[in-house]
């Protein structure tokens, strides 16, 4: 299971992923694109290119989960597209996000 608190550490990919991907596709994004360690327990959310489904990425010391949200109308806003190739959010972020809640102001990393 996935437990998220106040000390669970989340990254944005800042640019839309190909949702074509399976766990090994963003596994190998994790660490060729974001030059993250997959395995590190942090929680990577990833966003499509029409914005309408994010996909989140965790390895939990078992296994890897794939986790995917597609909207049923619109899409989700406000999402950290810039230069920096990594943001990060808090569990109540993400929270917000998943809920179709417009992201604001995270923190680049």
């Amino acid at each position: 299971m996935i437990s998220l608190t106040e000390a669970s550490r989340i990254l944005l990919a800042t640019q839309p992923a190909d949702f074509r991907k399976g766990i090994d596709g963003f596994v190998a994004l994790c660490q060729q694109a974001l030059q993250q360690d997959p395995r590190s327990g942090v929680v990577f959310v990833f966003i499509n290119r029409n914005k309408t489904m994010i996909r989140a990425l965790h390895y939990d010391g078992t296994g890897f989960w794939l986790m995917t949200k597609r909207l049923s109308k619109g899409y989700f806003s406000g999402w950290p597209f810039g230069q920096t190739i990594v943001s990060a959010m808090t569990a109540k972020h993400l929270s917000l996000l998943l809920r179709g809640q417009p992201l604001q102001r995270l923190s680049s990393i």
